[in-house]
């Protein structure tokens, strides 16, 4: 894992953070607090919610810094 990414995986999906483009706007945390937390090491808990939820929130991502990647 570079420092450039960050990736974290479950059943299948993979969420890629890319925290150079993150732009703090919070819609991750305030619409998914269970998965994504920045007070906890690592911030993103991917067993913190389903898969579909996870992929719903990451979509919402307004600056690109959480995508996603499935097979």
């Amino acid at each position: 894992m570079s420092n450039d990414h960050h990736e974290y995986s479950k059943n299948g999906l993979t969420v890629v953070w890319k925290p150079n483009l993150c732009v703090h706007s919070a819609k991750c945390v305030l619409g998914l607090g269970s998965v994504f937390n920045p007070a906890a090491r690592p911030w993103i808990n991917i067993d913190g919610a389903s898969v579909e939820r996870i992929a719903d929130q990451v979509r919402k991502c307004p600056s690109g810094a959480l995508s996603l990647r499935q097979p």
